[in-house]
């Protein structure tokens, strides 16, 4: 969507700091043993307070049954779309929360990772990664310059620099009055003809996109359980996600969700 009014504007800045005051939410009530549904459930109430709905429950695409949870749950080597159960979060879990709202008519959405406890090695090194590779990543955007200008500062940094691996078939999008718009964004360049088909599309003034790389420890392959929602690494290595919505200006880009910067790394203890 091309944001060209200043109400649609201060709307999706309105929607997007509805995702943000949540996640600010999670981040201080986020313990060891919290179970995934008593998460999802505290969203949902979050969302009520700050009266907008979720962009999630209920979703549905073609060959998927509708999405039950407010928000994406994922754990350690599950990459996306993770739904609530009754399973309680462990010292050291890397929990990626990718949070979807709607709100006055427009959506925010946007993921940070956070480790439960206390972090891994692993889990630190991830999270730095998954951070950086968005800042730069939303450094290279500027109206005019092609999308995979986007890419190639994403992959050039989570591959090489930190020899981790960006999975590959997910990526960003458009957002506006709905949660899926044109265009697709993908985070690696297209390695073969038809691959990604926007790449050389340029970014546009008033452009709203959410941009999301999902970094993998081990593999850039992923694999799902039959029509099921989550996505995993492929071989079971820890992920992350990380996701901002981004309005393109004419001479960079204004993120919506950077207050997001600020959240801590390392949350909660024994509840």
């Amino acid at each position: 969507m091309i944001l060209r009014t200043a109400k649609e504007i201060e709307d999706a800045r309105a929607a997007a700091m509805c995702v943000v005051e949540t996640h600010r939410r999670l981040a201080g009530w986020l313990r060891v043993g919290r179970t995934l549904a008593e998460v999802d459930a505290f969203c949902g109430s979050i969302f009520e307070e700050l009266k907008c709905k979720s962009a999630f429950i209920g979703y549905k695409v073609r060959g998927h049954p509708p999405f039950r949870s407010h928000t994406c749950l994922s754990v350690n080597d599950m990459v996306v779309h993770g739904e609530h159960d009754a399973t309680p979060l462990a010292e050291g879990d890397l929990l990626a929360l990718d949070i979807g709202v709607k709100h006055r008519g427009m959506i925010g959405d946007a993921a940070w990772t956070y480790s439960i406890g206390s972090a891994t090695e692993m889990g630190k090194r991830l999270q730095a990664c998954g951070r950086e590779s968005l800042r730069r990543g939303i450094a290279a955007i500027k109206a005019g310059r092609p999308m995979i200008e986007w890419a190639k500062a994403v992959q050039g940094y989570v591959e090489r620099d930190c020899r981790f691996h960006l999975v590959r078939g997910l990526g960003g999008h458009g957002i506006g009055h709905t949660l899926h718009e044109s265009p697709y964004i993908a985070n690696t360049p297209p390695s073969y003809p038809g691959e990604w088909t926007e790449a050389w599309k340029p970014f546009e003034k008033g452009m709203l996109i959410a941009v999301e790389p999902m970094i993998s420890a081990g593999t850039t392959e992923i694999r799902s359980k039959g029509n099921a929602w989550p996505i995993w690494t492929a071989d079971g290595s820890l992920s992350v996600h990380y996701e901002a919505d981004v309005m393109v200006t004419e001479d960079g880009c204004e993120v919506f969700t950077a207050a997001l910067d600020e959240l801590p790394d390392v949350v909660g203890g024994k509840a």
